[in-house]
């Protein structure tokens, strides 16, 4: 079956996700963390890609980015994909793939799902159980977009930018929103969404860039055999 093609126009945001090869570990320290940012932040300039938010989990990442062109995000994965496996397995004495497939990525509303997403994507460690509460986690932009720390490879978002007059008064919204958890239904449809590439957004959003796409920006309702394997 011959691959979608991935959602973009200008001023699109995706959440991206790539997972290591059967779900094995993607990092094996933190100096790995530390060259894969690098890449990370290095193909982003390159190509032309704002990260509003990520986290690095051992065995997967996820991204929030603004591409500048259609070809920015497919370019920086690409090329950051390159560097950081030769790394990777050149100080961890391994050959052959690191990651699974191609990455997966969903449009976003921003204006319904932006800071959703952000905090689905920082919430992750909390999540995993890997540590109690999101700050303590020092591989995230939460501590930037939370608490201002210097994060060079942050890029505000307008719509975070809304959240305040300042810099201090936009991290302390941001604080409050996070003090509340993201329900099942949100992380359930930003979850579907990134698997199945799709779109995350409201109703009236997903027509509109159906209309501009050409394709589909959703899954089919599935049938009764369906939902019972899921």
């Amino acid at each position: 079956m011959p691959r979608q093609p991935r959602f973009w126009f200008p001023g699109a945001v995706l959440h991206v996700v790539q997972r290591g090869n059967n779900r094995t570990g993607v990092f094996a320290d933190d100096a790995d963390r530390r060259f894969y940012l690098r890449c990370l932040a290095d193909a982003a300039t390159v190509h032309g890609v704002a990260i509003h938010a990520y986290v690095l989990m051992t065995n997967h990442i996820h991204l929030l980015v603004s591409p500048e062109t259609s070809e920015s995000m497919p370019r920086t994965m690409q090329s950051l994909g390159r560097r950081y496996v030769r790394w990777f397995n050149h100080f961890h004495d391994r050959t052959g793939t690191l990651w699974e497939g191609r990455y997966k990525s969903a449009l976003v509303d921003s204006d319904a799902y932006l800071i959703a997403c952000m905090r689905y994507i920082e919430a992750n460690p909390v999540r995993a159980g890997m540590v109690a509460a999101s700050g303590e986690f020092a591989w995230s932009s939460y501590r930037a977009n939370g608490h201002g720390h210097a994060d060079s490879l942050v890029t505000q978002h307008s719509v975070y930018a809304s959240l305040g007059s300042t810099p201090a008064s936009r991290q302390a919204h941001y604080r409050r929103i996070f003090g509340s958890a993201l329900d099942e239904d949100e992380q359930r449809t930003i979850r579907d969404a990134t698997r199945f590439e799709w779109v995350i957004g409201s109703a009236a959003f997903c027509r509109t860039v159906q209309s501009v796409a050409g394709r589909r920006t959703e899954r089919l309702p599935m049938g009764p055999r369906q939902r019972a394997d899921d």
